[in-house]
């Protein structure tokens, strides 16, 4: 079973892949969004949910997104079409580092995709070369509440703590100017829904191919969640403008 498919099943109840939840979403989009016909940029967009709601809650915005999934680029297709903004949706298959667009944007997203620029440091480096003057940038990414076992690094990476990471991040010539720790509730609620949904769909379909390897994936992702990294893991999103622009 390919990881695709078991993560499309899986974020089925929960279309953010990240920790955060509903009014999280919106009020990020809105601190990051500064004009109402704003120009706003995903890297490594997935689904396109985080731009579906933006262009929703804004008609004279304009989004692009970026992903190296057509399937995923497919969903946000279907989804745009069926939301009734995809004439301001323009959608580019391929590798989120290797972008480049010919015009600047007033947002640039790039939420639990740091793993494909290799780090939080070098996502914010490749969103500064697509920014507008006086722009902003919407970054997520992990850090350790606690000290994280060995495992826990194994699996998510070699993160920081809190404070280390914004006093990276700051000392990298950007300013926060919002942010959001997600609570035990989001983290926890994540976890369970996409793990749950795995597991449920892979009981409600037992002749399906794939059935017995979901349900083994969904035991095995609980598991290493709640033995190996629910203890330390935090996730922390940040609204950033250039210190200097």
């Amino acid at each position: 079973m390919n990881r695709e498919k078991i993560s499309r099943i899986a974020h089925t109840h929960h279309p953010i892949k990240a920790p955060l939840d509903d009014d999280s979403v919106r009020e990020l989009l809105e601190r990051g969004i500064s004009r109402p016909d704003a120009r706003v940029l995903d890297l490594g967009c997935g689904g396109g949910e985080w731009l579906l709601r933006a262009l929703s809650a804004h008609p004279r915005l304009r989004a692009e997104g970026i992903d190296i999934s057509r399937d995923a680029l497919g969903r946000a297709d279907e989804a745009a079409v069926g939301l009734g903004v995809r004439d301001r949706l323009v959608l580019h298959h391929g590798s989120a580092a290797d972008f480049a667009p010919t015009r600047p944007y007033d947002l640039v997203l790039s939420v639990g995709a740091s793993h494909a620029f290799g780090g939080l440091l070098p996502t914010l480096a490749a969103a500064r070369e697509h920014l507008a003057p006086g722009g902003r940038v919407l970054v997520g990414d992990g850090f350790w509440e606690n000290e994280p076992s060995p495992e826990a690094v194994q699996m998510l990476g070699d993160f920081a703590g809190l404070a280390t990471t914004v006093e990276r991040v700051t000392a990298d010539g950007w300013t926060p100017v919002h942010g959001h720790v997600s609570t035990r509730r989001e983290l926890d609620g994540y976890e369970w829904t996409c793990w749950g949904t795995l597991a449920a769909w892979a009981l409600d379909h037992p002749d399906e191919p794939d059935s017995g390897e979901a349900l083994a994936t969904a035991a095995a992702r609980r598991s290493e969640w709640l033995r190996s990294y629910r203890d330390c893991f935090g996730f922390l999103c940040l609204v950033l403008r250039r210190t200097s622009d």
